[in-house]
């Protein structure tokens, strides 16, 4: 069995979203004066690996602490874009109720080089096909699968198809068969919030 990390590490390099306050990452005890180390952080619910819930941009949607824990795991479906957003590819990918759907761009490897700049956003005639298809998730190794005013967040999104956005690694997985972990924190009434995104390959 393999394990790959689909997550983006969390430090104050970190890029945020343009126009959304910078991470705060405080030590605010230490072993030498407090006899314990602890750190308080500060950061948006959509910064870094994260999940969007229908709340996030769809008025009456529904709030990710609505969600069961098995919609967080599902039979990872990796479509590779880098190439340009194909909606037949999508008739190959064999993506059920059950997958969890990798939209694998590469535009991770600008995530410390310009990483807002230059990303394939999902056109909408590929977002409304998957839209019917209705997986589990779909997750993006990009900041975001459209730019204002957000078309493509609202199609899934409206379609009840949970948006994972900023993962990496996506490379490792391609042509392989794999289980799909991505389990947000246990947030009450929210709109979104960071997860551990693992990939295991089987």
């Amino acid at each position: 069995m393999e394990i790959i990390d689909l997550s983006v590490p969390i430090d104050d390099k970190t890029p945020v979203y343009p126009g959304d306050p910078k991470q705060e990452i405080t030590h605010i005890s230490s072993v030498e004066k407090d006899g314990w180390n602890e750190h308080r952080l500060t950061f948006n619910t959509h910064f870094s690996t994260h999940i969007d819930a229908p709340w996030h941009m769809i008025k009456d949607g529904k709030k990710l602490s609505e969600y069961p824990l098995e919609r967080f795991i599902g039979d990872g479906v990796v479509v590779d874009v880098r190439k340009g957003f194909d909606a037949k590819r999508l008739d190959d990918a064999k993506i059920t109720t059950n997958s969890i759907v990798l939209i694998f761009t590469d535009h991770c490897k600008n995530l410390h080089n310009n990483y807002f700049e230059g990303a394939k956003f999902m056109p909408p005639e590929f977002a409304w096909k998957l839209a019917k298809l209705k997986p589990k998730m779909v997750g993006m190794d990009t900041f975001s699968p459209d730019a204002p005013p957000f078309e493509i967040h609202k199609i899934l999104l409206g379609a009840d198809v949970l948006l994972i956005e900023n993962l990496m690694n996506l490379d490792k997985l391609a042509g392989k068969k794999c289980k799909v972990f991505a389990l947000p924190l246990a947030l009450r009434n929210i709109d979104g919030a960071q997860c551990r995104a693992v990939a295991v390959i089987e």
